[in-house]
């Protein structure tokens, strides 16, 4: 048997080519010119010729999904009400007496950053490590006699180049 010879059991049918003469004419029911007219024109049906068409029925999905993840947030009361006087006050410490959910990575691979804001008076000598805090808790602790290691929020060139990093770093894998 030679490949000349073999035929196919199921019967193809030829695809319908229009404007070449017959009952339909020149233009075989396209019109003369537009977009429509013209060969590989499919796509979607988007108007319905007068109906409210359906694309204008869907609601419209804005928005936007950041890759950095939004920083856990920890009220200045709730840390008075759970710290003593000169204990330190770092992101495992918050998570230990439940203050705290266990933050997730975001798609940047970046940990959660723990933000303490201001939600009542702190008026103990606390030393803050590992977290951001907002000016007027940072202005309460230090009015105490506290202590804080700044913890500098990254700047959005900072977190890109940590984003292109890990990009880089995956593509290689």
């Amino acid at each position: 048997m030679q490949f000349h010879n073999l035929t196919s059991t199921i019967k193809s049918r030829n695809k319908k080519r229009i404007g070449r003469g017959g009952k339909r004419g020149t233009y075989s029911g396209k019109g003369i010119k537009g977009q429509k007219s013209r060969s590989g024109t499919g796509g979607t049906n988007i108007t319905e010729k007068g109906r409210s068409s359906w694309i204008k029925r869907f609601p419209k999905l804005g928005g936007f999904k950041s890759v950095y993840r939004k920083n856990l947030i920890v009220r200045s009361g709730a840390i008075s009400k759970a710290f003593k006087d000169g204990e330190e006050v770092t992101p495992q410490i918050l998570i230990k007496k439940k203050l705290l959910k266990i933050p997730k990575r975001g798609t940047s691979g970046k940990l959660q950053l723990v933000k303490i804001l201001n939600d009542g008076p702190i008026d103990k000598k606390l030393r803050i490590k590992g977290c951001l805090v907002s000016k007027a808790v940072k202005k309460m602790v230090e009015k105490a006699g506290g202590k804080i290691e700044v913890l500098e929020k990254p700047t959005q060139t900072q977190k890109k180049a940590s984003l292109m990093k890990n990009q880089n770093k995956s593509n290689k894998e």
